[in-house]
């Protein structure tokens, strides 16, 4: 129940509205002078940027402003101004063949800015922004290439992919032995523990290496090589290396084994220009694991 009685606080000493609710009564404290004003000018301030700026959402389009202004519009400016400083290098680009742009100071030092660009914008997401990857992921800083690491093989690569909708992407099945009830359990864990044994580490107690070493060669030795160096031309990674896609303990190569992987690459020649994939093929031989 509300009142119009006006009394003052005995606590803080201040006129009350009159106002009370159930025994809560309001204090009289108007808002500060200077902040009305300011609010009064923020009123007058809005009503002129509905006049200057796009303001008012229409049917089908929106209130231009007496400016014409509009952000997308100066992006667009702003965009194809790089475009045209960017022109005459990139044209170079375009023309200029792997090996020469690697051998041009200019062409390289350009490919190698936009290429670092395009890493940070498209592959970063997967391959980190230092390309050092991450569990599914290849580090592109080492030199270990399921694909090839020579600028045409990378080159081919992004354009194309791997496991992607291109018809010409990379493409390598690898059998899932054991959901597929190829290999019995013994038998995958028997071949797990031969393939940490060349991959330098110390297999458990009781490793038969022996018929690992037999299983490995009927089942796997066709892509991954009799030593186990893996082959480029199939997507077959070098087992040799401890450098793990998806790890290298034993669980982690029993449940490769057992289930197989499928990583999937985008293709990019139909999201990028071939100037930006010969940037992005230029920087990414550069980081230290291209051949």
């Amino acid at each position: 129940m509300a009142t119009e009685h006006k009394e003052i606080d005995a606590v803080s000493g201040m006129a009350t509205t009159g106002h009370e609710w159930d025994g809560i009564k309001e204090l009289n404290t108007p808002l500060p002078r200077w902040w009305l004003w300011i609010f009064y000018a923020c009123i007058v301030w809005s009503i002129g940027y509905w006049v200057v700026y796009p303001a008012w959402p229409l049917i089908t389009t929106h209130t231009k402003g007496v400016l014409g202004y509009s952000s997308r519009a100066a992006l667009a400016q702003d965009m194809a101004a790089l475009a045209a400083r960017r022109g005459e290098a990139g044209r170079a680009l375009a023309e200029a063949s792997l090996e020469d742009i690697r051998k041009s100071p200019d062409l390289l030092a350009f490919a190698m800015a936009q290429g670092k660009a395009a890493f940070g914008d498209n592959c970063a997401p997967c391959h980190g922004l230092g390309a050092t990857g991450s569990k599914g992921f290849p580090n592109l800083n080492d030199d270990d290439w399921m694909w090839g690491g020579t600028l045409d093989a990378i080159h081919f690569t992004i354009a194309h992919g791997v496991r992607s909708d291109d018809p010409d992407t990379r493409v390598n099945t690898m059998p899932a032995f054991g959901k597929d009830s190829i290999l019995t359990k013994d038998e995958i864990g028997t071949i797990a523990d031969f393939v940490l044994s060349i991959s330098g580490q110390t297999p458990g107690a009781g490793a038969d290496l022996e018929k690992g070493q037999q299983l490995f060669a009927d089942n796997c030795a066709v892509c991954h090589g009799e030593e186990g160096k893996g082959n480029p031309e199939l997507g077959a990674p070098n087992l040799t290396d401890r450098i793990w896609l998806y790890g290298g303990d034993r669980a982690s190569i029993v449940a490769t084994i057992t289930n197989a992987r499928a990583g999937v690459m985008p293709t990019w020649k139909n999201r990028l220009d071939e100037p930006t994939i010969k940037a992005l093929t230029v920087y990414v031989h550069a980081l230290g694991g291209g051949k």
